[in-house]
């Protein structure tokens, strides 16, 4: 599994308005629901799930890098949502920096290897610095997917 496995480009924001912490999340959740990635009635569960995980600890790891996830009933499949910010956001992140790089993902609630293989995966891609600064040049969804697949970009 990689990230762009779990991604489209509508579910990628190139330009987050967003720039805290909450507010963020609750972008990121309502554009799943926007698109159809995620039901109506499942927005206040994910975004309850959500709100406890951060509560517990930022999950702003570091680097420009936030990864929001948590499980979620009544879900089928990984739900992931890949969010850029330019200017940052203030994600509380253990590094105090700002986020540039938000991937949020649900997973269904009793999939806890699942879990761990989808944090595995954002990690990996994101890890590197030539990645994140090409993420950080893309100029739409479209190329932010190619570069997440790993596809020299378009010229």
């Amino acid at each position: 599994m990689t990230l762009a496995d779990l991604l489209t480009p509508s579910r990628v924001i190139a330009e987050m308005s967003s720039d805290e912490h909450w507010p963020a999340i609750v972008e990121l959740i309502d554009h799943l629901v926007a698109e159809g990635s995620l039901d109506e009635d499942q927005r206040e569960p994910a975004l309850e799930a959500l709100k406890k995980r951060e509560e517990q600890r930022s999950t702003g790891i570091g680097g420009g890098i936030a990864i929001p996830h948590s499980f979620l009933p009544n879900l089928d499949e990984v739900v992931t949502i890949f969010g850029r910010s330019t200017p940052g956001v203030d994600f509380c992140a253990v590094d105090r920096a700002p986020v540039h790089f938000i991937v949020l993902f649900l997973v269904p609630e009793s999939q806890h290897t699942l879990h761990l293989k989808t944090l595995a995966a954002v990690a990996k891609i994101l890890n590197s610095a030539d990645t994140r600064n090409r993420l950080g040049a893309a100029k739409d969804e479209n190329e932010i997917i190619d570069i997440l697949f790993q596809r020299p970009a378009a010229a």
